[in-house]
């Protein structure tokens, strides 16, 4: 009876320790230990410093689909990179967004492709219609009016600070 104890016990903890791992692979729970901010710089083209922006990195399924919805607002300087695996064509939607945004896509070769302004929902609206689509493998949303205010433009060259 000790003995089969015993054995549903190691079980149940290997289990456990099986769905975390799996969580933490598949992104459903962010690594606590992660260090998931860096500097990211706008160049122009004599590669001279239009912008920098401190991101939070969103690499993992969970992180590009929870994005910004989790945040009350962004001071400038701030952002959110969403890094994919390869370049293709993007939609973002203002799912559960408080505040407006500028998303800025940028293509595996690091250049800004394009750059849209978008709303917050109104109360009452839903966010899943407010699409903003674009070519990338990187998406970088700051404040709305920051892209502007720095003059960043299709064309410019975008690079991200070591860890």
């Amino acid at each position: 009876m000790v003995l089969e104890w015993v054995w549903k016990s190691l079980l149940a903890v290997a289990a456990l320790l099986l769905i975390t791992v799996l969580a933490f692979q598949t992104g459903l729970i962010a690594d606590p230990w992660a260090d998931d901010t860096r500097t990211l710089h706008v160049l122009d083209e004599d590669s001279e410093p239009k912008a920098t922006v401190e991101v939070e990195l969103a690499d993992t399924p969970m992180e590009r689909y929870t994005g910004l919805s989790d945040h009350d607002s962004l001071e400038d300087g701030e952002g959110m990179l969403f890094i994919h695996a390869s370049e293709g064509e993007r939609t973002y939607v203002m799912r559960d967004m408080d505040f407006d945004i500028d998303i800025i896509f940028i293509d595996a070769d690091r250049e800004v492709t394009s750059i849209e302004h978008a709303r917050a929902p109104e109360p009452g609206e839903d966010g899943e219609a407010l699409e903003y689509t674009g070519q990338g493998e990187w998406v970088l949303e700051v404040p709305r009016g920051y892209a502007n205010q720095t003059g960043m433009e299709p064309g410019d060259e975008v690079t991200l600070s070591e860890e």
